[in-house]
């Protein structure tokens, strides 16, 4: 079983020694002291959402003074999203919400790791690449499925059409979780969910805490629908150049499957997402759309981040991770 991480400041120190006892109240738990503490404080309450933590009772899920810390977590969080990406109403038909979407993606200066990847790319930084990866795309689409039950009529049907391709069209062997287990393995790393979970930056963390907050909350489903559509009409080409940068290395079968499954499955997608789900939303409701919006502006901007902090990293000589990977498989 994987262990727990460790801790990376006062909170996460205090969270990880409460978490393995039986189950009680929680005394008042420290400020977290920078974006590292918070980050993976914010995650851990998260997790237990989602499969749990190693030699932490399931019970704790709903425990309401841990539910108060995961509050006063997701106040700072949040704030900090506001600082960055202000939150505004905004007047958008829902016929434009498709070019509203496409000029956020336009409007990202960000640089490109997925063109790095594919001209430049070594094992190792795909390595890199797919263990900070590994935070989301082994629960692939699960954060999103929260907003099922609080859609109905078109949009629902939308999210719907679009996870059921997420989790395989009922063969287990083609959800994409999996597909990303088999790519990881394929590459001589760990799929074990949560194996990694020690060596990842709060840049990295924090683009899952997005999806997760976003995705629990009912009163964050226009930011959970905006952002969903947003990735859907963006992953297409970027999966196009990650498998062409494996294939340049030598690798095929398991190791790009994945990649090859969301370049097709993405460019399906696209118009769903931002026609029948984001569109529909804000025809069903015309005042969601700022948090639409919003919610796919927040993907850009911390998605941005992470490629930033990935290049710069590469750029100095040094790793993405918070320490290297210690020994990882040579594949065959």
């Amino acid at each position: 079983m994987t262990p727990l991480p460790s801790p990376r400041g006062p909170l996460t120190e205090a969270l990880l020694a409460r978490l393995v006892r039986p189950v009680h109240a929680l005394p008042s738990v420290p400020e977290p002291d920078d974006p590292e503490d918070l980050q993976l404080g914010l995650y851990l309450c998260y997790e237990l959402h989602y499969r749990g933590l190693p030699g932490v009772a399931d019970d704790w899920e709903w425990e309401p003074s841990l539910l108060a810390v995961r509050r006063a977590l997701e106040d700072r969080f949040e704030s900090e999203l506001l600082e960055r990406v202000p939150r505004e109403a905004e007047d958008l038909a829902a016929e434009e919400t498709d070019l509203a979407l496409r000029a956020i993606d336009e409007a990202d200066e960000a640089p490109s790791l997925s063109r790095y990847l594919e001209r430049d790319g070594t094992l190792a930084q795909f390595q890199e690449f797919a263990v900070h990866r590994s935070a989301y795309q082994l629960k692939e689409a699960d954060p999103h499925s929260w907003a099922m039950p609080r859609l109905h009529g078109r949009p629902k049907a939308a999210l719907v059409e679009i996870q059921a391709d997420e989790y395989g069209g009922g063969r287990p062997e083609r959800i994409h979780a999996q597909l990303f287990a088999d790519a990881m393995e394929a590459l001589g790393l760990d799929p074990t969910y949560g194996a990694y979970v020690d060596l990842l930056p709060a840049a990295t963390l924090q683009t899952v805490n997005l999806m997760s907050l976003c995705g629990l909350h009912r009163r964050l489903r226009g930011a959970i629908v905006g952002h969903l559509a947003l990735f859907e009409m963006t992953s297409s080409v970027p999966n196009r150049r990650y498998a062409a940068g494996l294939r340049r290395l030598g690798f095929s079968g398991a190791a790009t499957a994945f990649f090859d499954e969301h370049v097709e499955a993405d460019a399906v997608h696209e118009a769903v997402a931002s026609v029948d789900l984001a569109g529909g939303l804000i025809r069903q409701d015309p005042a969601l759309a700022g948090d639409v919006l919003w919610g796919a502006r927040c993907l850009a901007a911390l998605e941005g981040e992470w490629a930033a902090m990935l290049l710069g990293a590469w750029e100095d000589g040094r790793t993405s991770l918070r320490a290297p990977l210690t020994d990882p498989a040579v594949p065959a």
